[in-house]
């Protein structure tokens, strides 16, 4: 413990202010005590959070209440709603919700640290859990001592302790506690590698807890030296949420991994757990396949568009309705275009159109493709498909959505506003009696 001692002594200083998460267990009543004692005067706020899954929860909370105000520490509480009737959060939603009330309580006193109480064996039951499930660099990293976030860091003194020794301080100091009763079952993941795993690693070596202290530094130190060329690489490619994939072939295997751990660690955040290297490869998959077109789902709503040279990372919209607009004068259009109706034009470009009223029929309309949609291009004698009109001119999918497309009566496409014109446009020298301009 003393090691734990001596880095709060160091890193603390007079009237910071700090949050800590109490439950009430042996481990956080433990870090509480140490900061008590602690000969330094600190503001502390601790914070107490009712799971409302046990029915134990509430005389936890009066203990920690009852704790607190012998030691004049001020303490938040709160209790969370239950999910449903016939579900269950799950650990990592639980885990969610407490950092998201920390961050609260972090707010409302302007607090520099948030402290947990991880310890030593918690260190290794995470990152044997991470090298089973699958992750990432970082991820198998485990947790460091500190954590920085926007505008507080998160502190875990105890990791240099083993559960052991925080049972024996607790023993020596007298330090009262409640005990979850949760902690012993194996319904929860963690538990059965607290439970199976790591007693017969501390069998191999008492001071085992070090070793993995060391290799998550260590391992660390690593992925903090590659993350910067990978933050360069990613800052030159990575804009707006699209990646530049055009030259991606050309570069070395674990960059081109590490750029996409690196992107998904941006989209994800504190729900990185969704993704493993499987999806990373899928990724890399996608950018390799020949197809210029692709689009695929991700956990947690998150969906990747390829297009030729561009991979666009969004979480998922609703669709924007289509839409049937008659032509007027003026049109104004959804995509912040507009068509208007002229007399004369110069210009030919696709932007403008002439047309005779005896060769299609009347009135005209604009609106967005449907499945099916042909048009016979100007100069061509059979109709061909939108969408293979679309990847000839190398359309973005999510822009063909939004294309416009003016038709007459009878639903014939007459132009691809921008992009094509169809057999219907007539030269200068040709009888016309509609120009449309699109603006």
């Amino acid at each position: 413990m003393k090691e734990s001692i001596a880095y709060l002594n160091s890193l603390l200083k007079e009237e910071d202010t700090l949050v800590i998460g109490v439950s009430g267990g042996p481990d956080s009543m433990c870090l509480l005590h140490l900061l008590l004692n602690l000969k330094k005067k600190i503001n502390i706020i601790c914070a107490h959070i009712n799971h409302n899954i046990r029915k134990e929860s509430a005389k936890e909370l009066k203990f920690v209440e009852k704790y607190c105000k012998e030691h004049n520490v001020l303490v938040e509480t709160t209790v969370f709603s239950k999910k449903g009737e016939t579900k269950e959060y799950k650990e990592q939603e639980l885990r969610e919700k407490r950092y998201a009330y920390f961050e609260e309580i972090i707010i409302k006193y302007k607090a520099k640290y948030l402290l947990t109480a991880h310890h030593g064996d918690d260190l290794i039951e995470t990152i044997l859990m991470r090298l089973t499930r699958g992750s990432n660099l970082k991820g198998y990293c485990g947790f460091q001592v500190e954590t920085d976030k926007k505008d507080y860091r998160i502190i875990r003194p105890l990791i240099y302790a083993t559960k052991a020794e925080i049972e024996i301080y607790n023993k020596e100091n007298k330090i009262p506690f409640v005990i979850d009763n949760s902690n012993f079952t194996d319904k929860y993941t963690r538990n059965r590698y607290r439970q199976n795993i790591v007693p017969f690693l501390k069998q191999e070596n008492k001071q085992v807890h070090n070793k993995y202290l060391k290799f998550s530094k260590e391992l660390y130190k690593y992925y903090s030296y590659v993350n910067k060329d990978i933050e360069k690489e990613i800052e030159k490619r990575y804009q707006n949420s699209i990646l530049d994939i055009q030259d991606f072939a050309d570069l070395e295997s674990i960059i081109k991994t590490k750029i996409i751990e690196e992107i998904l660690r941006k989209n994800y955040q504190d729900h990185l757990y969704l993704v493993n290297d499987k999806h990373i490869d899928f990724i890399l998959d996608i950018i390799e396949n020949p197809k210029p077109n692709i689009e695929v789902n991700l956990p947690d709503r998150l969906h990747l568009t390829k297009s030729y040279n561009k991979l666009k990372f969004t979480r998922h919209k609703k669709k924007k309705d289509g839409y049937l607009i008659k032509i007027e004068d003026v049109t104004e259009l959804p995509n912040g275009h507009k068509i208007e109706c002229l007399t004369n034009a110069e210009e030919n470009t696709n932007n403008y159109i002439r047309l005779n009223s005896q060769e299609i029929h009347l009135p005209l309309y604009v609106r967005t493709r449907k499945n099916g949609d042909k048009m016979v291009i100007k100069k061509m004698k059979s109709a061909k498909k939108l969408k293979d009109i679309f990847i000839d001119l190398k359309i973005e999918k999510e822009s063909r959505d939004t294309q416009p497309i003016v038709v007459d009566n009878e639903d014939t496409i007459i132009w691809l506003p921008g992009l094509k014109k169809s057999k219907f446009d007539k030269a200068k020298k040709e009888n016309y009696d509609i120009i449309l301009w699109y603006k």
